[in-house]
């Protein structure tokens, strides 16, 4: 069943939905859903699901009627928030999809020293608006019962990691310590809302000054995936991908 997502101000207290917008167009020109049809929506500001049915179709609305509450059970209690490089091109619109779709939380832009793309504040907003739109069509396609919030960018030295358990730095010069063996030492905390953050590079990934600066903290561990290099767009699936699956609801 089609699923959309609305602010609460469009849910009102004679148990209607309003759908605007791009939810209007998506529902009546897109779908060709009728009166009478059934669909989901989601409140986007505490993720509450609701089966309704297509009341009116005016010109600047479609009334939906709320039939059931449904309980939202598509959210992981693991926690990931990826911390991505800025890379090339659309690299990042991959990366924020199908981070999306495997049940990432969020998502921060980063600046590196070896980061190339170099955005004015005017692009930075443009680029924003785009990358949460990704999430919230993504979110949609897959079933989440919130979208994945696309933070503003910011620089590597500027993060506050203090709310995380356990932040993974990938690294390709790293040699000692693996993705599993942060992973085993991880499956020995609560589960419980497990905060982590999952930090990688642009392109030319970390310069060693970085590494060395966030080796530092007590809650950042540096870790190897292996002896073959990944693209950046790779890694924050693969890294995201494997968390869920020994973690989370990947399974």
């Amino acid at each position: 069943m089609p699923k959309f997502f609305v602010k609460a101000e469009n849910i009102k207290e004679n148990a209607e939905i309003w759908l605007t917008d791009d939810n209007k167009n998506h529902v009546k020109n897109v779908l060709r859903k009728n009166i009478g049809d059934k669909i989901i929506i989601c409140n986007s500001d505490d993720s509450k699901n609701y089966e309704c049915f297509i009341e009116k179709i005016e010109e600047n609305k479609i009334v939906c009627k709320i039939l059931n509450t449904i309980e939202g059970k598509s959210e992981s209690k693991l926690n990931i928030t990826i911390f991505q490089g800025l890379p090339k091109a659309d690299k990042m619109e991959l990366i924020i999809q199908k981070a999306t779709e495997l049940g990432v939380k969020s998502i921060v832009p980063i600046i590196t020293k070896r980061t190339v793309i170099k955005l004015k504040e005017k692009d930075k907003t443009n680029k924003l608006i785009r990358w949460q739109k990704i999430a919230e069509v993504a979110a949609k396609q897959s079933g989440r019962d919130i979208i994945p919030k696309i933070e503003n960018i910011i620089n590597l030295d500027d993060i506050d990691f203090k709310n995380y358990k356990k932040i993974i730095v990938l690294y390709e010069n790293e040699n000692k310590t693996s993705i599993k063996d942060e992973i085993n030492k991880l499956k020995e905390l609560n589960m419980e809302d497990l905060n982590i953050g999952i930090v990688i590079g642009p392109e030319g990934g970390f310069e060693q000054q970085e590494i060395d600066k966030l080796e530092q903290l007590d809650n950042v561990a540096i870790v190897t995936l292996g002896k073959r290099i990944l693209r950046t767009e790779t890694v924050a699936l693969v890294v995201s991908g494997i968390l869920m699956y020994e973690l989370g609801d990947l399974n």
